[in-house]
């Protein structure tokens, strides 16, 4: 038994060196919602050119161990987005642009301003399996301290553009015929 903890033990201190990003510290205190208007988060990637993310106003603990007020309107644009996997190698989607300030709705003090900002898909590093996606706000340039925040997702990898229903079916037909003959 001695030797099962510590080889995890071991296990456990020599993965996180393995990769530079991995070793960073985001923890996961912001508040995200990907793709406002589409209530499932759903992103086809073969449709969708780009997926937009709203980075809300949160309470973090910052890296003395006190609380404060994430604003993203505030702070400098530096986020990744896409899967874990590609965040934690350092890669993932940056934003096309500065993004937009969405002003609050109305004057409750429960509503903030926020930050919406659009991600080119073929940057995110996702599969087509995954379930949730990251993001990555970056406190400086080095790319190894942060905060994060996610979100569900519904991801499909759909048909080439541009192909109709018609030709959808056809191709399903084609793939179990094809199957079946072999």
């Amino acid at each position: 038994m001695l030797k099962g903890a510590l080889g995890a033990g071991v296990t456990a201190a020599t993965v996180p060196s393995l990769s530079g990003v991995a070793t960073a510290h985001f923890p996961v205190e912001i508040a995200i919602e990907i793709q406002p208007e589409n209530a499932e988060n759903f992103i086809d990637l073969s449709d969708h050119e780009t997926v937009t993310v709203v980075v809300k106003q949160s309470e973090v603990i910052n890296s003395d161990g006190d609380s404060e007020t994430f604003d993203p309107t505030d702070r400098p644009v530096r986020y990744r987005f896409g899967s874990r996997l590609a965040l934690e190698d350092g890669e993932g989607a940056r934003p096309v642009d500065d993004g937009e300030i969405r002003e609050a709705e109305n004057d409750s003090a429960d509503d903030h301003s926020s930050l919406v900002l659009t991600f080119p898909v073929d940057e995110m590093g996702l599969d087509g399996g995954e379930e949730t996606a990251w993001l990555y706000w970056e406190r400086d340039d080095s790319g190894h301290h942060g905060y994060a925040g996610f979100d569900s997702v519904r991801v499909y990898r759909g048909y080439a553009r541009g192909s109709g229903l018609i030709e959808q079916l056809q191709q399903l037909l084609e793939g179990e015929t094809g199957s079946s003959s072999d």
